[in-house]
């Protein structure tokens, strides 16, 4: 009995030739859905080696549908936002970035059409027309987006591949003098007076100055209780949530050279309430970024501060004054609300003793430069 005839392999997929003498491939994916090869081929073997890898990529799971990215990237964009549960705050900012910087380029493509070349040459054009740190955020945004785009599948691999273009090369934030915050705090007039010395001498954030409450202020200790911030946005609107990082509920001790200051704007003007804002207008409204700036853009201007100078900057002064005490690294961090993640802190403890010296030294620093100074004006007349 002659032995059976080994059955041939069942082709994968088939091959054609086209009437311009080329050769088309096509198959069916593992989705039941047939495809055709995405380009024409010179001969016959050509476009069947171009089925043996397809028909691996299959067999080791690595398969992916070729129209899966057909998606458009400012649709996949805006709903990548809405479902990250991002901060109000950065929401803000990543449709500024958006609207601004990513979508007139690539938001009328498809997450496909984005190649690495294109992101190249969107990057140079725009370090032409921008800030190379808004050009920075701008890139990581997108390359955050794409990256959701290839674990979704969408794509295979990310385009965005320009080594350290998503880092930020900021300069050196200016820091003003003690002198210079007190002539500040003297050009803001007497209503926002304290609003400087606290954004100096306790290192606070504006969004955290916004949200102070009577009940904040603890006037035995000299301290304020920061529990709760309100960033404004763009838009005007304020939303009132918790502060930057989960260390930004903290005690802030004042230096005691602040509490004449702080009892006299809690007599003159600080709502009654127990519950009322601490800083609020001329109206009795909580007071806004633009007319604040306004005040901030003449005083600077009076005392002959830099253009560049921003109120944040404020906390550049309180933090260097703070570790010109000797205060160790947690006490700092503490003081400033501020995060890390670096595994010797977790076994640091900022007691309110450590804050107390802290405050009281930097109380010490700022009596004797202002002491110093008044010593030299008094000699020069």
């Amino acid at each position: 009995m002659a032995g059976r005839k080994p059955q041939r392999r069942r082709e994968f997929g088939t091959v054609r030739k086209l009437p311009s003498g080329r050769w088309q491939a096509r198959y069916l994916g593992p989705d039941g859905q047939r495809y055709t090869a995405p380009e024409t081929f010179d001969t016959k073997s050509d476009a069947q080696e171009w089925l043996n890898l397809t028909r691996a990529d299959i067999e080791r799971n690595q398969w992916r549908d070729p129209d899966a990215g057909a998606v458009n990237f400012k649709k996949y964009a805006l709903r990548w936002l809405r479902e990250r549960g991002l901060a109000p705050t950065t929401v803000d900012r990543y449709n500024g970035l958006l609207r601004l910087h990513i979508l007139p380029t690539f938001g009328g493509k498809d997450l496909d059409e984005i190649s690495s070349p294109s992101i190249r040459t969107w990057r140079a054009e725009r370090l032409k027309a921008t800030g190379a740190t808004t050009v920075a955020k701008s890139y990581r945004l997108l390359k955050a987006i794409l990256q959701t785009a290839v674990d979704d599948d969408l794509l295979r691999s990310n385009p965005c591949r320009i080594k350290g273009a998503g880092k930020e090369e900021a300069g050196e934030r200016p820091t003003a003098t003690i002198e210079q915050v007190f002539d500040l705090a003297d050009a803001m007039g007497p209503r926002w007076r304290l609003m400087v010395l606290l954004g100096a001498f306790a290192a606070l954030r504006p969004e955290e100055l916004a949200e102070l409450r009577r009940r904040s202020v603890d006037l035995d200790e000299c301290s304020l209780r920061i529990t709760q911030a309100s960033p404004e946005l763009t838009n005007g609107k304020r939303v009132t949530g918790d502060p930057k990082s989960r260390a930004g509920k903290r005690t802030v001790y004042l230096p005691d050279f602040l509490l004449p200051e702080l009892r006299r704007h809690l007599q003159w003007f600080a709502e009654k309430e127990p519950d009322a804002l601490l800083f609020v207008g001329e109206k009795g409204a909580p007071f806004r970024r633009s007319t604040f700036g306004r005040k901030w853009r003449k005083a600077r201007k009076k005392v002959d501060m830099a253009d560049n100078f921003r109120f944040y900057d404020l906390r550049h002064t309180g933090n260097t004054l703070a570790a010109d005490t000797g205060a160790k690294l947690k006490d700092l961090m503490v003081r400033a609300g501020q995060s890390s993640e670096r595994a010797q802190l977790i076994y640091q403890h900022s007691t309110a003793k450590h804050q107390r010296k802290l405050a009281q030294g930097i109380d010490a620093e700022v009596r004797e430069r202002l002491r110093a100074s008044a010593a030299e004006q008094t000699k020069a007349m």
